[in-house]
């Protein structure tokens, strides 16, 4: 809601002599009038209320869906990369991401909230954390094989019978997909893609394997999804009438 819109808050019960007032444009309220979340408001100011509360649309959900699905990248790689250089998980950047997806979320949609904005909300939040351990484990993978130095094989092992068979007269050579297969099927690069998805997805479940660490990051994680669901929220408006004022009574006269 913008600033030259009725506002009504916060409620206030105030016991006024005379005509009772509209909490928004303070005038004498006559004839008709609301209550907006349990304060008067006068006919005018509700129906000025009601045509500047923007409207949930189909173009608008997908407008704050693509907005959303653009901050869980740009969170995903924040929390990647600041783990990956400092070699810090910190849990409390899911506070941030859930803060950067409700935000993108609510820009693209212009400000409208509700139920399906939040599912949406928690959803990106949760898959952008979860799957922020892949490239984190992909990272710690190539630091292991740097480490580790390969041990160079300067000449053929007499054991070798690759290599025994190749020196035998007549003998025919072993094919080199012989030698290398071990005879399981390749995995298909969308299996694998598709198995690490779901690991990503599981990876804040799997961090249980340590008790008290994978504990603290549940938590955490659904706090920032609490903060996601909270800032996506529609504009409660309880909006209830018309009731018709009464009329001021006559004057006593002597």
């Amino acid at each position: 809601m913008t600033d030259n819109i009725p506002q009504f808050g916060t409620a206030e019960y105030k016991v006024t002599s005379g005509a009772e007032t509209c909490k928004s444009c303070k005038q004498a309220v006559t004839g008709s009038y609301y209550r907006v979340n349990g304060m008067l408001a006068c006919e005018r100011c509700v129906g000025q209320l009601k045509g500047q509360i923007p409207k949930d649309t189909h173009a608008a959900f997908v407008r704050g869906i693509t907005f959303g699905i653009g901050g869980a990248v740009i969170g995903l790689v924040l929390y990647s990369t600041f783990s990956i250089i400092t070699g810090i998980v910190l849990g409390y950047i899911s506070l941030a991401v859930g803060w950067l997806i409700a935000k993108a979320i609510k820009m693209g949609s212009g400000g409208i909230g509700g139920r399906r904005y939040q599912i949406a909300a928690a959803a990106l939040t949760y898959a952008a954390v979860s799957m922020a351990a892949i490239p984190i484990y992909i990272s710690q993978m190539n630091k292991g094989k740097t480490q580790s130095a390969p041990q160079a094989q300067t000449a053929p092992s007499a054991a070798d019978p690759a290599n025994s068979n190749q020196d035998q007269p007549g003998a025919s050579p072993t094919p080199s997909s012989q030698r290398g297969s071990s005879g399981k099927p390749k995995m298909s690069l969308a299996t694998a893609l598709g198995m690490m998805a779901l690991l990503g997805l599981a990876s804040p479940f799997l961090e249980l394997q340590d008790p008290v660490h994978g504990a603290i990051g549940l938590v955490i994680l659904f706090v920032g999804i609490n903060i996601a669901w909270r800032m996506t929220a529609g504009l409660k408006l309880d909006i209830l009438g018309p009731f018709v004022a009464s009329a001021p009574k006559p004057a006593a006269t002597t």
